[in-house]
């Protein structure tokens, strides 16, 4: 099974597609996965494998390890775009979550005031406050969305709540509007011989319509582009995801990025 791991709280700098030389914080255990979405495409493996042994990391070791990186970066002459809270499981699941993004933010200003902060972040914990004002205190609040009807985003993103529906994420993230970054992953393949496809018209009609709800600053569109836990899926090609973005660009007029 497919699992790849950061075996370190504080990992990279790393290359990214999406936002450049990127330095990385995991939140979640070193030696396990710890997610409120268990998604078929996800590179760190399904939960099934479990969390792991080391626990969460305290807020005193993040903000020391980020400390320790960023001042050795700056003391090598590093180039460092942003710094990005990712890792093995969702962010903001860490109980500490938002003293850690103001442990950050006061990090960043010494050793790195030009770069941004990002949080990739399943949209799962937008109901909590604390959550919500740590989010809008960093630079890049990208918020995951990959389907707008409800049946696909479950059997895709496979949420840990039952009840969870994608007309409640669009909500959460929707009081984000411009505060806010959209990313969502293009796909299709099956799992358990069931088809799962977010390609369709139906679906495109479907986000265009969430994306206008949610008025963000930018929308991400990406598919697949490492070995997935569900081996049975099918990465989007290139020119079919810039012909979904420009029609998601004539349609809502918003800033589509592919990836």
């Amino acid at each position: 099974m497919q699992r790849v791991l950061f075996h370190s709280t504080i990992f990279g700098p790393v290359s990214s597609r999406r936002l450049g030389v990127s330095l990385g914080v995991n939140l979640s255990p070193v030696d396990g996965k710890v997610c409120s979405f268990d998604c078929l495409y996800c590179e760190a493996g399904f939960n099934a494998q479990g969390p792991g042994t080391s626990g969460l990391p305290s807020r005193a070791d993040v903000a020391r390890l980020l400390e320790d990186k960023l001042r050795s970066m700056k003391e090598a002459g590093d180039h460092l775009d942003v710094i990005t809270f990712s890792g093995n499981g969702e962010p903001t699941l860490h109980p500490e979550f938002a003293a850690i993004v103001d442990d950050t933010i006061r990090l960043r200003d010494r050793w790195f005031p030009q770069v941004k902060i990002s949080v990739l972040s399943n949209s799962t914990r937008l109901s909590d406050p604390l959550v919500c004002g740590a989010l809008r205190r960093v630079d890049n609040n990208l918020l995951k969305l990959d389907s707008a009807i409800t049946r696909t985003m479950r059997m895709l993103d496979r949420p840990g709540s039952a009840s969870l529906s994608s007309e409640e994420l669009i909500e959460r993230i929707a009081a984000f509007g411009s505060d806010c970054i959209v990313q969502t992953m293009l796909l299709r393949g099956s799992h358990d011989g069931v088809s799962v496809d977010n390609t369709t018209d139906e679906e495109i009609d479907a986000l265009i319509g969430a994306y206008r709800r949610i008025a963000p600053r930018q929308i991400m569109i990406y598919s697949i582009d490492r070995k997935t836990p569900e081996e049975n899926l099918q990465k989007v090609p290139r020119e079919e995801l810039e012909a979904i973005a420009g029609r998601i660009r004539r349609e809502t007029g918003m800033d589509v990025t592919v990836s």
